[in-house]
């Protein structure tokens, strides 16, 4: 499996011209992240939370069907006419879709016909983009740009729902196996200084962003100290070791109530067996790795571990302001490593660092929309608006996430409870 590290398109019109090549990348890395994958691996869904490889495959492909294909001037033919349901994520301006939850049960189209699905829409596209006029590269150059990033974030969900696929099968299938790793020890922890005062967040609109990125707006921080790296298994161990998940005074109400009825003990993929800690990684179940980063954590453990440390998470404010600085440079997809990695501890720590890469940072905003924000017109409107509710922020990107994908401004979010993708902890202080 080779990932290319590939610069995705802006919005601007001098971008037409590397239109197909940037297309035609993106698409080849999605597959290459299913080379190891057999046709019974990619049919499963082990949550409701989670879809087929095969359906994220299919759904990539929807996406450039519908919003750029069938949206042009009606020389496309539809493959499938059926697909415009099945495919159909969770756009009502669009139509009916298919239940969520039963996306496991769709044996066909099969494999192969989805491949062939990808096919017609890649060539189809290739027409589309060679031969448009200027007027009407300025028109694709937008949604394309939407549908490029939105295959990413399907290349990051491919890895995390294959991998806790794999983790529900007894034999623990190994996705790759991991190159040898040099011993790494993480290094300690220093607290990075930041003054209060007025700052500006947010996309300032000269690249390619998200909607939920604008507009960029001024908020007031008080003073406040970030940790200079992440949370580690060791320092999380011993959160364990003290009794963390028993004690009703360090957790959220709804978060004591999860650890009670799904009875959390651990992060999700930890395993405590004659008296040794492993966990379950896409090269198999492994050792921990004391000096790691902490990863598969849901918001409402990131939070009870930082009050448990004396400390807090940070908000996505604070957060921005101290990454705004930093090179988009990190442990990601492209490195092959496919899980988090230390922090040497011969880093200079005179600033924080693994901001980007390794795991998503809980902070501890909720996913609301900025002020003045209006969602776009239209079906892709529903892209992000309509779920900002009951989702907290995440920040900076994992160990599968594509570097092109991920800059300061950049704003995940998911529900408290979630587990299953590769997030962590950073703590914060009031000074």
């Amino acid at each position: 499996m080779v990932i290319r590290d590939t610069t995705l398109i802006g919005t601007e019109a001098g971008c037409s011209t590397s239109l197909p090549n940037c297309y035609a990348a993106t698409r080849e890395a999605t597959e290459a992240l299913c080379a190891p994958l057999e046709p019974e691996d990619c049919v499963i869904q082990s949550m409701t939370c989670a879809s087929p490889v095969k359906w994220h495959m299919a759904h990539t492909t929807w996406f450039f069907e519908t919003f750029i294909l069938c949206a042009g001037d009606g020389r496309y033919d539809v493959l499938q006419p059926e697909f415009r349901v099945l495919f159909n994520s969770y756009y009502n301006t669009i139509g009916a879709q298919f239940s969520r939850p039963h996306r496991g049960l769709l044996s066909r189209p099969t494999l192969s016909e989805v491949f062939a699905y990808r096919r017609h829409i890649d060539n189809a596209m290739h027409d589309r983009l060679e031969n448009a006029s200027p007027e009407e590269l300025a028109r694709i150059a937008p949604l394309l740009a939407v549908g490029l990033y939105h295959e990413q974030q399907h290349q990051e969900l491919i890895l995390t729902d294959i991998k806790h696929a794999f983790s529900c099968n007894p034999l623990e299938p190994v996705y790759r196996e991991r190159e040898n790793q040099r011993v790494t020890h993480a290094a300690g922890v220093d607290w990075v200084p930041f003054e209060a005062g007025v700052r500006e967040v947010g996309h300032p609109g000269s690249e390619f962003a998200f909607d939920n990125e604008f507009p960029r707006h001024r908020v007031f921080l008080e003073p406040f100290v970030l940790a200079s790296r992440l949370v580690t298994n060791r320092e999380y161990l011993a959160f364990i070791e003290d009794g963390g998940y028993k004690k009703p005074e360090l957790w959220l109400s709804d978060g004591w109530a999860t650890v009670q009825s799904q009875a959390w003990r651990a992060p999700l993929y930890w395993q405590h067996d004659d008296g040794r800690w492993s966990v379950f990684t896409l090269a198999g179940r492994l050792p921990i790795d004391l000096d790691e980063p902490v990863c598969h954590t849901s918001y409402y453990e990131a939070d009870a571990f930082a009050r448990w440390s004396g400390a807090r998470l940070a908000t996505e404010a604070e957060w921005e302001t101290s990454a705004a600085s930093q090179a988009v440079d990190g442990n990601f997809l492209e490195r092959g490593r496919l899980h988090p990695a230390p922090l040497d501890a011969s880093v200079d720590r005179s600033d924080s660092r693994q901001m980007f890469g390794d795991v998503w940072e809980w902070t501890s905003s909720p996913y609301v929309a900025y002020p003045g924000y209006a969602p776009p017109v239209g079906a892709l409107g529903e892209y992000n608006g309509k779920f900002m509710c009951n989702q907290f922020v995440l920040r900076g990107g994992s160990c599968a996430t594509p570097r092109a994908h991920v800059r300061a401004t950049y704003r995940n979010f998911f529900p408290p409870e979630a587990r299953w993708q590769f997030a962590g902890i950073r703590l914060a202080r009031s000074e």
